[in-house]
């Protein structure tokens, strides 16, 4: 016997689903309230930063730099974020999948842009690549190699540049860090060992190292010298862009503030300095001491922190939605 009080299965089950798609948009999982959570602190810190000058100093540093100098921090701004998408992509084949590069690029831009401002930017853009990546395919485990892969090409890049730099002009290093020459030269050829040593590791160590119960291997001799290059050359164009902000105040060599630059940020790396604070300073102010400092600090600041940050936070905002709306 039949109950026809009772609806068909079919209509039954698209009952269901109607509901359950009805009720989809009303929940919000961890990784969406890391990614608002992001913006939010996004906005918060533009308004921090910017609230620390006055209107007028800013347009008065701004109109006072030429403008062949602004544009050229804002092109090595750009080459810079570009060649940070190679740290993802190179990261993807690391962790063993091949993405193509305008994903490794979308999510790359997005995460850094914000992660530089909001400090810690290997937990905080680690958030921002999980919500990103898992819609691809990757797991944890896959972010997790990823993220400690692009922090790695990170420290290799600033040792390789900083080393070349330290036995280039060491009489500059020793200026900012008070250390004697020899030092300086002895640090800068242990940096470079380093970096040999890590990339002759890569080539001949295959014993992965195990860490609870995932495992991590070098990455190979490929991997590994391209993590050298590109790891010097993103830190060579981050020197170029607050070069050009500095030599829109005085005539330094770009090899000088290169040399600054690096010594200075090893010690925010080590502490997790949100988006440099002090190394700038420091830096700037070991090349330019007076009225110029503000103006240089303002300008780079602007170009390198400040212009990605509102693109990459609308860069989440419109990513989610287009999500939302799947």
């Amino acid at each position: 016997m039949t109950d026809t009080s009772a609806p068909p299965l079919s209509e039954a089950t698209s009952s269901q689903d109607q509901k359950q798609t009805a009720r989809k948009p009303l929940g919000l999982s961890w990784s969406t309230w890391i990614a608002l959570a992001a913006v939010i602190l996004a906005g918060y810190l533009l308004y921090r930063t910017l609230s620390g000058y006055s209107y007028g100093e800013i347009v008065a540093s701004v109109t006072s730099v030429p403008g062949a100098r602004l544009a050229g921090s804002v092109v090595f701004m750009a080459a810079s974020y570009l060649t940070l998408t190679l740290f993802d992509y190179l990261g993807l084949r690391y962790a063993g999948h091949r993405l193509p590069w305008r994903k490794a690029a979308l999510t790359s831009f997005t995460a850094l842009s914000l992660g530089h401002s909001i400090g810690f930017a290997g937990i905080s853009s680690g958030a921002i690549r999980y919500r990103f990546y898992a819609r691809w395919g990757l797991s944890v485990e896959d972010v997790t190699k990823l993220v400690l892969f692009s922090g790695l090409t990170v420290s290799i890049g600033l040792m390789t540049l900083g080393g070349s730099a330290l036995l280039a002009r060491p009489g500059g290093a020793a200026d900012l860090t008070g250390l004697d020459t020899v030092l300086v030269r002895a640090a800068g050829a242990g940096l470079l060992l380093l970096v040999a040593s890590y990339v002759v590791a890569s080539a001949f160590v295959r014993r992965p190292i195990t860490v609870r119960k995932w495992e991590f291997r070098l990455p190979g001799l490929q991997l590994a010298l391209a993590q050298v290059g590109v790891g010097a050359l993103n830190f060579a164009l981050v020197a170029a862009c607050l070069h050009q902000a500095v030599a829109g105040f005085a005539e330094v060599p770009y090899v000088a503030v290169a040399t600054a630059y690096v010594t200075a940020n090893t010690a925010a790396l080590l502490a997790h300095v949100p988006g440099g604070l002090g190394v700038i300073e420091a830096t700037v102010l070991h090349m330019i001491p007076g009225e110029g400092v503000i103006g240089a600090v303002l300008i780079f600041r602007f170009v390198y922190f400040l212009l990605p940050l509102p693109i990459g936070a609308a860069s989440l905002v419109v990513s989610e939605f287009l999500v939302r709306l799947r």
